[in-house]
């Protein structure tokens, strides 16, 4: 991951509902949330939703696709993967023994 992507990614979490919204997804897994329902359960409204969620696909934290009539919002798992790498790459002063073992999905 380039430094770019990284701060564009960063930038988008830094600011509460996109990262509520992130947080959901990651929750929901691959199967996503219809964006109906990620606005319902957070309690944002549909316009408000759709620039949170547009700048969150800018920074490709997340997907979408078309079921039907619904539109389908999921975490863009290896993006996530990657920017998390990016952050611990040089954790511990190169000695990965000292650094806490991660969770992954």
């Amino acid at each position: 991951m380039k430094i770019k992507s990284a701060v564009e990614a960063l930038s988008a979490l830094a600011q509460e509902s996109r990262l509520s919204i992130f947080r959901l997804l990651v929750q929901a897994g691959k199967e996503g949330l219809a964006a109906g329902l990620l606005g319902e359960k957070l309690g944002i409204p549909p316009a408000t939703l759709s620039f949170h969620l547009k700048e969150l696909r800018r920074a490709s934290l997340i997907k979408s696709r078309a079921e039907g009539r619904f539109v389908i919002y999921s975490a863009n798992f290896a993006e996530m993967d990657q920017l998390i790498a990016y952050l611990t790459e040089h954790c511990c002063a190169g000695d990965a023994a000292q650094c806490a073992p991660r969770k992954t999905c």
